[in-house]
């Protein structure tokens, strides 16, 4: 699926395709989409979970379907057979079944409403923002949560930092930006098992780069911030845009910065290096992440103290 917003960089904008699942109105973000195809037969699997409709083969490849109407529990018949809206991103092909695809919506970060906790509580919601277009409101679907609490084997692998070594990382303070409540916690557990507990833990991009600026003003920027990781897709303000305010400032654009996303995929990965990302990991890595942190750190404190 080729749109021009893939090859513009920083603009803090994305699209939408918005879609329907009963009488509801959903949304998720474009750079997510490998193709959408109409509804096909699948072959149903035994013990699968509730949501899980079968599997299928486009071409060569095996791909899951997950049913909408049963992870959000809408009850009414549907009127047609619907379409698969197949999906890419923690590297894994998906395909979700919905009723009708309604088009594409161009917005900004900034034009995400947050939830807030009374429709969506850190672990149980299924929705990562809502949408005002016309007459409705568009809700932004959660397809990372929904998948890994189908297989929790497809989300962040905390297992894999039991055998890591814990040294003390106090001295080497890191931001982050997620603003998967779920996620956030995840990583943040992660990075102290490994000794990084001088955390400056943020909601989105803005928030992130805000306090970057008061730091900045107040002269200790590099000293209480040796790393950044940020998300992409976040309300207010996106990865990427947060990317290019850090590298185009000239006391701030040696920091490095990573970003971890379920979303890179190699179109999305020329974009984040055209920023002047120092690293892009997909979202099950965590153990990974952990390495190229310790690495990316080592070598801007190296090259601190060398001056």
């Amino acid at each position: 699926m080729d749109t021009n917003i893939l090859l513009e960089s920083g603009t803090n904008e994305l699209e939408v395709l918005e879609f329907k699942v009963g009488k509801n109105f959903y949304g998720i973000n474009v750079a997510k989409i490998r193709e959408i195809l109409l509804y096909q037969q699948v072959t149903p699997l035994p013990n699968a979970h509730p949501c899980i409709e079968g599997i299928f083969m486009p071409r060569d490849i095996m791909i899951s379907v997950i049913s909408l109407r049963k992870c959000l529990n809408i009850q009414d018949e549907a009127e047609n057979d619907g379409l698969f809206i197949i999906t890419n991103f923690n590297s894994l092909n998906t395909a979700f079944h919905v009723d009708e695809v309604l088009g594409i919506h161009r917005v900004s970060w900034e034009d995400i409403i947050k939830p807030d906790a009374t429709i969506s509580s850190d672990e149980s919601g299924v929705s990562t923002g809502v949408i005002k277009l016309d007459d409705r409101l568009v809700v932004i679907l959660d397809f990372e949560k929904i998948v890994t609490d189908i297989n929790p084997e497809t989300g962040l692998k905390v297992s894999e930092m039991d055998d890591y070594e814990t040294r003390d990382r106090s001295k080497s303070p890191i931001l982050l930006c997620e603003d998967s409540p779920l996620l956030s916690k995840l990583i943040v557990e992660c990075l102290k098992k490994a000794g990084y507990t001088n955390l400056n833990v943020n909601m989105n991009g803005q928030e992130g780069w805000d306090k970057l600026v008061e730091m900045h003003k107040r002269g200790t920027v590099l000293q209480d911030v040796h790393l950044i990781i940020t998300d992409i897709e976040m309300p207010l303000m996106d990865g990427h845009r947060l990317c290019k305010l850090v590298k185009e400032n000239e006391t701030m654009k040696n920091i490095p910065l990573i970003i971890f996303s379920s979303l890179i995929n190699d179109e999305i990965r020329r974009k984040g290096e055209s920023l002047g990302a120092d690293a892009q990991l997909t979202k099950p890595e965590i153990g990974k992440l952990i390495a190229v942190v310790d690495e990316l750190v080592a070598k801007y404190e190296d090259a601190r103290n060398s001056h």
